[in-house]
């Protein structure tokens, strides 16, 4: 059966491709040889979009030193946006919610802050965000996205009456 570098418990673009079993995910969870394998398939997949893994047990990333070549790729090419999306929420099926917070700061401070991925704006806003498992962590991320969004009067991802209120 075809072979997914990020596989998950969702019918994905491949129809070929079958979606994994709660039983897989716990078999991948407790051979160290598949976790190892998946963190280097995530730092492969990091390094071709211009970011580098500085801390595996954090989660830490900072731009690669290819970032500008990468990143008018990753602008270019929406397609990018769906598999970032796929390794997101793979991420947290196999217990790497921590990198998963990581990514999606990652992607909004360059989009909202630096400004250097006006492309995946959307996605990260819409998609990438909501990937996040635990609840407490996405709030934040919204409240960071919420800060940085201009217009702020037009930020739709959560109620503004809560955000002015977050602590």
């Amino acid at each position: 059966f075809p072979f997914r570098l990020f596989p998950l418990r969702e019918h994905g673009m491949n129809f070929r491709a079958r979606p994994l079993t709660c039983q897989e995910i716990q078999a991948f969870k407790k051979s160290k040889e598949v976790m190892q394998r998946f963190i280097r398939a995530y730092q492969l997949m990091l390094r071709f979009y211009g970011i580098n893994l500085i801390n595996e047990e954090s989660g830490e990333l900072k731009r690669a030193e290819n970032w500008a070549k990468r990143f008018q790729n990753l602008n270019r090419f929406s397609h990018n946006n769906l598999r970032i999306t796929r390794i997101l929420k793979c991420l947290g099926e196999m217990g790497y919610e921590h990198y998963q917070v990581h990514l999606v700061k990652f992607f909004l401070t360059e989009t909202l802050v630096k400004e250097t991925l006006p492309n995946v704006k959307r996605s990260a806003l819409d998609y990438f965000l909501f990937t996040i498992r635990s609840k407490r962590k996405r709030r934040e991320l919204v409240h960071y996205a919420w800060q940085h969004f201009k217009p702020r009067g037009s930020f739709v991802w959560g109620p503004h009456d809560k955000l002015l209120q977050y602590r």
